[in-house]
């Protein structure tokens, strides 16, 4: 092959690569949480909890319903705030995290490293890559990622801001050590209406982040 029709024929390429790459602005991403049989054994209501991602911009929700208990992540990557909601049985709760806990936060994740490893499936109608994510203390996580779908904001998840593509299934360590698995079983591709990210005025009682951990 000339060097001019191998140039033609890796420029074709990489451009066909690119054009199937999409960015993504606005989204929203419902998983079945998979969890593991030991916390299904203490608690069977617990079958059947989701994970609910919503994005806008630089503004970004995770709903976890996992029916006695959901909590809600408002995440403001320009202000650089997060807010938690937490709703028990109707006690509701909030917790302020400013610029110094999400900054705190965010170095936290960026030190995570993705590995592409042998492995791929399709979810939610996507083709997903296989990658490990190995974390500071040296704990690791299972991702399945499409590069098809790419977040204009990074940040809209801290967990996944080194990943190159949207993850459609992947692993949350909890504070015990086992593992939760995340499912994406629908992707919409939509503009989210900006009601959905905001803050309630009223409902709610204010709580520290250290009265929480008493908690």
């Amino acid at each position: 092959m000339s060097h001019r029709l191998f140039l033609t024929f890796f420029l074709l390429c990489f451009a066909g690569s690119l054009l199937a790459q999409r960015s993504v602005s606005d989204a929203k991403i419902v998983y079945k949480v998979d969890l593991p049989p030991e916390q299904l054994q203490m608690d069977a209501m617990l079958e059947g909890s989701t994970l609910t991602q919503y994005m806008r911009g630089p503004l970004s929700r995770v709903d976890m319903d996992f029916n006695i208990v959901r909590y809600t992540y408002l995440i403001n990557s320009k202000d650089e705030t997060m807010t938690t909601l937490i709703d028990q049985h109707g006690t509701k709760y909030l917790i302020r995290a400013g610029k110094d806990q999400y900054e705190k936060d965010l170095k936290q994740y960026e030190s995570v490293v993705f590995k592409d490893e042998a492995g791929s499936k399709e979810i939610a109608g996507y083709s997903c890559k296989k990658a490990i994510g190995t974390m500071a203390d040296g704990k690791t996580f299972d991702v399945y990622y499409t590069p098809d779908l790419q977040p204009e904001n990074r940040q809209y998840n801290r967990r996944f801001v080194n990943l190159k593509g949207l993850p459609l299934e992947f692993e949350i360590i909890t504070k015990t050590g086992s593992k939760m698995k995340m499912v994406a079983t629908k992707v919409e591709l939509f503009p989210i209406p900006a009601s959905y990210f905001d803050i309630p005025k009223t409902g709610y009682k204010e709580i520290s982040q250290e009265e929480l951990k008493k908690m």
